[in-house]
């Protein structure tokens, strides 16, 4: 399977089937047709092209209701929750933060903020959303055993490099790389040192990877 960073917080998974987790990329264009779209919040850094796109989509109940309200063909469910669309499963996992809709005028709870532990080609990758470190991490590594922790590291709006060290042992995850960092100036991050520390101390590879990298899973 291939997996391809569009940056922030912008994953293409490319295997049996192709899925788009949090369509939004500042500088690059994002595939047309993804077989499905998965938003974790409903903020606009997060659900970015969800409307336009109009892919078979995955979020949590509000934003899923206010998707199907613009002709998107989107399907709800909540956290702790398994939905398994064309071979590919979905399990919701809670996120820490927060969740507001602000597109078209609109101003409205968006319901909780997730993340997603994704069943794909025999792999499992986690794509944590926005959040701050939270204990139960432990708890989504020891039910899922993730092979690949995709992890918020900018700080400010989510957890920062420090906890984001924590998140990655707690999780287990063989295979670490680092999101939602350096869009813009208030979430700069260099990975490097965050990288360095993780696999100095543990047996965890991280990838740093540059917008609109592709690496083979």
């Amino acid at each position: 399977m291939e997996l391809t960073w569009y940056g922030h917080a912008c994953v293409f998974l490319n295997g049996k089937k192709t899925v788009l987790i949090d369509p939004f990329s500042p500088g690059h264009d994002l595939p047309a047709a993804p077989d499905i779209v998965a938003v974790t919040h409903g903020h606009a850094d997060h659900m970015g092209q969800a409307v336009s796109l109009k892919r078979h989509t995955v979020s949590i109940n509000e934003v899923a209701k206010y998707l199907v309200s613009k002709g998107v063909p989107a399907e709800s469910m909540n956290i702790g929750g398994s939905l398994t669309i064309d071979g590919v499963k979905f399990t919701m996992t809670p996120a820490v933060h927060s969740s507001w809709i602000e597109e078209a005028g609109i101003c409205c709870n968006g319901g909780g903020c997730s993340g997603f532990v994704i069943g794909i080609d025999g792999l499992k990758i986690y794509h944590a959303g926005d959040t701050a470190l939270f204990s139960d991490m432990k708890l989504i590594g020891e039910l899922y055993r993730p092979d690949v922790a995709l992890l918020p590291i900018g700080g400010r709006f989510t957890m920062g490099p420090e906890e984001a060290m924590i998140a990655a042992q707690y999780i287990g995850a063989r295979l670490v790389i680092p999101i939602h960092y350096n869009t813009w100036p208030a979430i700069e991050q260099d990975p490097g040192p965050f990288k360095l520390a993780l696999e100095r101390t543990t047996d965890i590879e991280v990838r740093v990877m540059t917008p609109g990298e592709t690496i083979v899973i």
